[in-house]
């Protein structure tokens, strides 16, 4: 019985974990302007014809293709597929840019080849300093692409580096990751609103 305990007081802790997360968010007015203002940037860019470009490590990768999906297929509303690309699923090109150059070229290469002026590219980075995603906002930068950021409590130095850095009030990487998807899905929520809505 006592170890069934311990897992019970851990299901319990890292549930209290997760909501404390989230109810810093829900207080923290800077999370909620940046989420709202990076939400009407991406509209505005899937509105004009452009894409959104999404990209992370690890589960910030499986987490980037989630998001993609939810534009091209859909989040809520039944509606036109939208441009959401994420440079994670290509095993080719990321195993070739990684084998010809290095992998912190993995995601910069492709921005280079496939970004344009007015797209938006999101990283996604628990710690704020993966160095293939800040290789990559750089190039978009000099594409005049909007750049942004989902990072945790210090933004790293992905946070000087976007246009919108949004922070998660956390160090643990799960609870960040949690805050993570649910901010991408206010943002796909921000886009069909918008887009569709009215």
């Amino acid at each position: 019985m006592g170890p069934l305990l311990t897992v019970d007081r851990l299901v319990a802790q890292s549930l209290q974990e997760s909501i404390a997360v989230k109810q810093e968010l829900l207080e923290d007015e800077d999370y909620q302007l940046q989420v709202s203002a990076l939400g009407h940037a991406m509209a505005r860019a899937l509105a004009s014809g452009h894409k959104v470009i999404f990209l992370g490590n690890g589960g910030s990768a499986a987490d980037a293709q989630h998001l993609a999906a939810e534009l091209t297929g859909r989040y809520m509303m039944e509606r036109r597929g939208l441009p959401g690309l994420a440079l994670t699923a290509n095993t080719s090109s990321l195993t070739a840019i990684a084998n010809d150059y290095s992998y912190e070229m993995v995601f910069a290469r492709q921005i280079e080849a496939l970004g344009c002026p007015g797209n938006v590219a999101l990283g996604i980075s628990t710690s704020g300093k993966s160095a293939n995603v800040l290789r990559a906002m750089e190039v978009a930068r000099s594409k005049q692409i909007i750049t942004a950021a989902l990072t945790g409590k210090t933004g790293g130095l992905l946070g000087p580096a976007v246009d919108y850095c949004i922070r998660i009030p956390s160090v643990c990487t799960p609870r960040i990751q949690e805050a993570h998807i649910l901010t991408g899905h206010i943002l796909c929520e921000i886009v069909e609103h918008e887009l569709f809505a009215k």
